[in-house]
C-alpha cells in the first residue's frame, strides 16, 4: 500500500499536511525584517542557514488573523518552483505517513478559492488537508514580485 509522508502542521483548530519532500526545514520564529508595501499575509524577510526567505503567515492566509504574534510559532520553510518560502504555523507537530487510499478529493471541487487544498486525508480519528506550496506560491497575489525581490536581494548580496 502507498504512502504519503507528510510534515503535520497546525493552523486554527485544524490541521494540514505538506509533502515531506517540500520542506527544507522547520525553524523558531526570528527576527523578520518588514517590507512596506506588501500583501498583509507577507510578514517580510527573515535569513535562513544564509538565505533570504520571505515569510507568509499561513494563518492570516486561511483564517484572516496572524499568528506572528503568539508563542511558540513554527516556521515550516519550503521549497516552492524557484524559492524557499517560510509559512508561520502554530505547531508542527509530527511526521506522519498517510495511507494513499484515505486520500479524497470529494469535497474541495467547492473551495475554488483555496487551489492549494489538494485533498483531504480522511483517517480514523483525524482529517488532514493536504497543501501543494508550488500552488500555494503561485496563487497568492503578490508572490510574484515577492520573488522577484528576494533574488534582486540576493543578486546584490553577492
Amino acid at each position: 500500500m502507498a504512502e504519503f509522508k507528510a510534515v503535520i502542521v497546525q493552523c486554527g483548530n485544524e490541521e494540514y499536511a505538506i509533502a515531506v519532500d517540500s520542506v527544507v526545514s522547520i525553524e523558531k520564529m526570528e527576527k523578520i525584517n518588514p517590507i512596506p508595501h506588501l500583501p498583509e499575509y507577507m510578514l517580510g524577510l527573515m535569513k535562513i542557514r544564509g538565505e533570504l526567505v520571505p515569510i507568509l503567515d499561513f494563518e492570516k492566509i486561511l483564517y484572516g488573523q496572524s499568528a506572528a504574534n503568539m508563542q511558540e510559532v513554527r516556521i515550516v520553510v519550503v521549497q516552492t518552483e524557484d524559492l524557499y518560502v517560510g509559512l508561520v504555523v502554530l505547531d508542527a507537530k509530527e511526521i506522519m505517513e498517510i495511507p494513499e487510499s484515505s486520500l479524497t478529493t470529494s469535497g474541495l471541487m467547492a473551495y475554488s478559492r483555496t487551489p492549494y487544498f489538494t485533498s483531504v486525508a480522511n483517517l480514523d480519528e483525524r482529517m488532514i488537508t493536504i497543501v501543494d506550496p508550488v500552488i500555494l506560491s503561485k496563487t497568492l497575489a503578490g508572490m510574484d514580485e515577492i520573488g522577484d525581490y528576494v533574488h534582486s536581494q540576493a543578486i546584490q548580496e553577492q
